[in-house]
């Protein structure tokens, strides 16, 4: 984030940029480095170090900055950077501290099949939390309608599964016509439902909030997931039936994380969450929410008003340090999957503590 809740930007917490770059966790390690591997322990390595100090003062990047995001893989700067760190250059800095070999690192989490024999559909799956939820129900036997606007992205998500794992759609979920074109891909029984696709709003207060943005924002984040759940209810219904997680944000939970338009949608999505959670309880589906604070993705999160920069920047300093898009796709997935088969209604904080201060 800072967007409050589902995406980051690297901000600066001058306060704790000190103590968090000697702080634990960051020890080197014996290990081969790797894009796995924490920006911390690569700033640590008497190996890696050098090389991504190096790559920081080329691109004229403050290492301090780097402060919020010490916990996460280096290969995370791919995506939270916005461009300004490539694959290319990750794969680089792994080949320059392993001899020239490009080590790759496998996840241990991705061992379990919870999804064998079921269908998901993942909204935003092109990019981000989206991108990262579907790849994680791929991992574990799933397979995926993958709903996006970003054509190009979707296809190389399919390029890199099996065949017929992925089913691309490039929709509009705000659209009737892009509704129909999910259910028409899914071509029968889905199982599960992650709604992450979303937008933000700039953290523009209510008087600055015209009504294009605020339109826009309600469109996307609460009447999309919404017409997406009348559609695909149904059919679990009839199934017996199913899972949806819908990712609400640390917005839904207070009103000092983010803009009046985005806030508001946060907000409905619960409400939107526990009425559905209640009335389909019945026939077997479970309804729940995830609450992201700040995960590093290339989503947009600058301030878009000095008035509110002013009232909430000082709330935005004091957030845990960045997940990455995994750490939230296993929230997702874990409420998706069996093993969360008494949870129902629930809105889960996956935000490192924030929701407690």
């Amino acid at each position: 984030m800072p967007r409050p809740a589902d995406a980051t930007t690297l901000t600066a917490r001058d306060e704790r940029r000190e103590a968090t770059l000697r702080g634990p966790g960051h020890e080197p390690r014996d290990d081969p480095l790797t894009g796995r591997t924490t920006i911390g322990q690569w700033l640590a390595s008497p190996v890696g170090g050098p090389l991504l100090r190096g790559l920081l003062e080329q691109g004229g990047i403050d290492e301090s900055s780097l402060a919020p995001a010490l916990e996460l893989p280096l290969q995370n700067l791919v995506e939270a950077s916005r461009g300004r760190f490539t694959q290319e250059v990750v794969d680089q800095l792994v080949r320059g501290a392993n001899d020239g070999e490009l080590v790759v690192e496998d996840d241990p989490a991705l061992s379990a099949q919870r999804f064998t024999g079921r269908t998901v559909v993942v909204t935003g799956a092109a990019s981000g939390i989206g991108r990262a939820t579907a790849r994680r129900v791929l991992a574990e036997g799933g397979r995926v309608i993958a709903v996006d606007i970003a054509e190009g992205a979707l296809a190389a998500l399919v390029g890199a599964h099996a065949e017929g794992a992925v089913v691309p759609v490039v929709a509009d979920i705000t659209a009737a016509e892009g509704i129909d074109a999910i259910i028409a891909a899914a071509g029968g029984a889905v199982h599960g439902l992650a709604n992450v696709a979303g937008i933000t709003d700039g953290h523009r207060p209510l008087h600055e909030t015209d009504d294009e943005v605020w339109g826009r924002v309600m469109s996307v984040n609460v009447d999309g997931p919404f017409r997406l759940m009348r559609a695909l209810v149904p059919g679990m219904i009839e199934a017996g039936g199913g899972a949806i997680v819908n990712v609400a944000s640390e917005a839904s939970l207070r009103g000092s994380a983010a803009g009046t338009a985005y806030t508001v949608s946060k907000h409905a999505v619960v409400g939107l969450t526990r009425s559905a959670a209640f009335l389909y309880a019945p026939h077997g589906i479970r309804v729940n929410a995830v609450a992201p604070g700040p995960v590093a993705t290339g989503i947009e999160g600058r301030f878009a008003s000095e008035f509110s920069e002013a009232r909430i920047g000082p709330f935005l300093r004091m957030i845990p340090p960045v997940a990455d898009a995994e750490t939230l796709a296993a929230s997702i997935t874990w409420m998706l999957s069996d093993d969360a088969r008494n949870i129902n209604g629930v809105v889960l904080p996956s935000d490192g503590g924030w929701s407690v201060q």
